[in-house]
């Protein structure tokens, strides 16, 4: 039983790799070495200014270890530490007691950070580190919080910038800018309609009122990668080898525009697929890409409806122009084993209709459309759909 309470201690990181352990390790041990020298070199070896306080140790956990944290972005170490600095040294020279000082400046110090949205764990230790520091704090005065907590705070922050972007981290996490339809409307985005949203996540987080030590985007990123996962184990790991279009009809770079133009209009295509004639994809033909080149000028025909776009290209546009002159190069491109779990959300994001299914040297071997999702979903039952296209 009590073996069992003290495992229970023991708090759940998650999984971390080696590789980040020795990352964030090596990191901290980079940021407070030139944070210290650093310091050295401009304050010279004789100052009374201390040339590393004790909390940068706590901050560079923060900053190397968990970047993505609230707690460690810019602001917060530079105004979390600063502050605390401030009310640590005011708290000095009105309480004569050092504990109650000490207490008091923590305390004061959570609270201002709180106000200023700066809050910064090691600030806490600066308020202390204040009261505590000595003569050299009495002869500084205010400017104990510039130097060296200033100072330090913003060369160790100097170094987690640079060491953060060279190692693969993304620092600073900055705020997510509001996710805007595309198309200019109240509604949301196709993306944003269904599921739980981050509307629904502000709602949760207002109602549990406690800091929560991660990047609001980061933990929505999370929650929707793991709505996804659930989606991917539920629909039985249907793929686009399950729902594409396997006749595919495609074109060539060469083919004119007018011919182009023809074969979408007959056989009522919205993409055509352009590729080699060993069918490697090159581009995607879509009617989007005709009303693109109407638009640049490239041609004036009436945009009321397709058949007269047709008419307007045998008035005013040069029919025998390749169709490699307005299609979208680089198509975007699926295997068949993707799952379709995968590709919907992309789909919405992307705002696309299509994705051509590829094989592993890049050739063409069928095409899913958003209608071909759409009835997989409908219907719902993706075991015999899998074995019908096994057999």
């Amino acid at each position: 039983m009590v073996r069992q309470f003290l495992v229970r201690l023991v708090p759940e990181l998650g999984h971390v790799t080696a590789q980040e352990q020795l990352r964030a390790s090596v990191g901290a041990l980079v940021g407070i070495a030139l944070t210290g020298f650093t310091t050295l070199l401009i304050l010279g070896p004789d100052t009374i200014v201390p040339l590393l306080v004790a909390p940068m140790g706590a901050s560079a956990v923060l900053l190397f270890a968990v970047p993505s944290s609230p707690l460690a972005q810019p602001w917060s170490i530079i105004g979390g530490n600063v502050s605390a600095a401030l009310v640590g040294i005011t708290c000095r020279m009105l309480i004569p007691d050092p504990l109650l000082a000490a207490a008091v400046a923590v305390c004061l110090a959570i609270a201002l950070m709180f106000v200023l949205r700066c809050l910064h764990p090691p600030g806490g230790a600066v308020a202390v580190t204040a009261v505590l520091a000595g003569p050299s704090a009495d002869a500084l005065g205010f400017a104990f919080a510039v130097v060296p907590i200033g100072l330090n705070s913003a060369l160790l922050l100097a170094v987690a910038l640079a060491f953060n972007r060279l190692t693969g981290r993304r620092y600073p996490h900055l705020r997510a800018l509001e996710n805007k339809n595309a198309h200019g409307t109240a509604d949301a985005s196709p993306h944003d309609r269904v599921g739980f949203t981050l509307a629904d996540l502000d709602a949760v987080l207002k109602r549990y009122g406690k800091v929560v030590d991660i990047d609001r985007s980061d933990l929505m990123t999370i929650l929707t990668t793991a709505e996804q996962e659930a989606y991917r184990r539920r629909s039985g790991n249907l793929t686009c080898g399950d729902v594409m279009s396997r006749d595919v009809v495609t074109i060539s770079p060469t083919t004119t525009i007018g011919e182009a133009w023809h074969i979408i209009q007959d056989r009522d295509f919205s993409v055509l697929p352009v590729t080699t004639e060993d069918r490697k994809i090159v581009a995607m033909l879509s009617r989007e890409n005709f009303m693109e080149a109407v638009g640049r000028g490239l041609g004036r025909p009436s945009l009321r409806a397709d058949r007269r776009l047709a008419n307007g290209f045998n008035k005013g546009f040069s029919t025998q122009m390749t169709v490699d002159k307005i299609v979208s190069k680089d198509p975007q491109k699926a295997l068949a084993n993707t799952s379709i779990a995968e590709l919907v959300p992309f789909l919405a994001k992307a705002r696309l209709h299509h994705v051509a299914v590829v094989d592993e040297t890049d050739h063409l071997i069928g095409l899913v459309t958003q209608t071909d999702l759409v009835m997989a979903l409908f219907k719902g039952d993706v075991g015999s759909m899998a074995s019908r296209n096994a057999s």
